[in-house]
């Protein structure tokens, strides 16, 4: 992964919200995020694109989804799961049981690649960012909360309800997103930890850079997609996006390297490293049934939330 060589504080610090210098997430900034996240809560238009009454905070006595089994002779057809029965060829149906409190999960990508930064903040603390939001969102459906990230000690926050497991999550989100973890064991060790620790109807928050994405064993997504609602949110920086049209000085594993992003050349390479690795890993998701959501650096940490929401 290559770092941009120098100039990176100072065109932080003349940009970031007040408080924060952009590099290292704070338990003030997340907490401060609750009423963003709140705020952003928005209701679903039907197919005729009409909005119904927003959903109730408080959970009725309903029905949620258990899990999904081969359809058999005598099922309501209005509950076939048609996403499973496309992926596997034949006939599934869904089960339900008596509405519980649900449980949202996020889990961290702690990877390298997730701490730098050329606007605004480290793509590691709009992670910590995007996470909070999430939790605080969790908070507003009722949702248990719970956090993990791949690696040894200090990698898991058991599920709690309330704002007490919510500023638990926070804690772990400045923790984990201050410096790069020495334990850190990868995205699929912590996906492959949360499929075995969940229940059937979870909701799974991803925070993750598109190349630990593209690490993941692709039959990963299905064992997940099939029992819980999965969104993975992916970080990138501007300039992985955009970059300017010139010689770029660059740290790539201790070496300083200047490519010449004016050459047509480089620039295609540099696109197939970046955005186009991050438009492989959407594409690779969503034919998988994972919802993806794109979420720069330098942009709103709760603009990806409108897209989340219940089944």
């Amino acid at each position: 992964m290559a770092f941009p060589a120098s100039g990176n504080r100072a065109r932080q610090a003349a940009v970031v919200p007040p408080g924060t210098d952009g590099i290292v997430p704070t338990l003030s900034e997340l907490v401060a995020l609750r009423g963003v996240a709140q705020a952003r809560h928005v209701p679903r238009r039907g197919r005729l694109g009409i909005s119904g009454p927003a959903p109730s905070m408080q959970r009725g006595r309903g029905m949620e989804y258990a899990e999904s089994r081969e359809y058999a002779q005598g099922d309501d057809a209005r509950h076939i799961d048609w996403r499973l029965t496309a992926r596997s060829g034949r006939m599934h149906t869904k089960l339900f049981h008596a509405e519980r409190e649900r449980l949202s999960l996020i889990v961290a990508d702690t990877s390298p690649e997730l701490f730098f930064g050329t606007r605004v903040r480290f793509k590691s603390v709009q992670a910590a960012r995007a996470g909070a939001v999430a939790a605080w969102a969790a908070l507003r459906d009722g949702d248990r909360i719970a956090a993990l990230r791949g690696g040894g000690t200090d990698a898991l926050v058991p599920p709690a309800g309330g704002p007490r497991g919510v500023l638990r999550v926070l804690d772990a989100l400045v923790r984990w997103y201050a410096r790069p973890p020495g334990d850190d064991a990868g995205l699929s060790v912590a996906l492959d930890r949360a499929r075995r620790l969940l229940r059937p109807g979870a909701r799974l928050l991803v925070l993750a850079d598109a190349g630990s994405v593209a690490r993941v064993p692709v039959e990963t997504w299905p064992s997940l997609t099939g029992h819980h609602e999965v969104v993975v949110v992916l970080i990138d920086d501007p300039i992985e996006r955009a970059p300017p049209a010139q010689r770029l000085p660059l740290l790539s594993a201790g070496r300083r390297i200047e490519p010449d992003l004016a050459s047509a050349s480089q620039r295609r390479r540099w696109e197939a490293a970046f955005p186009g690795a991050a438009l492989q890993a959407a594409e690779t998701l969503r034919a998988r049934g994972v919802r993806v959501e794109m979420l720069s650096a330098d942009a709103p940490s709760q603009s990806w939330l409108p897209q989340v929401g219940r089944r």
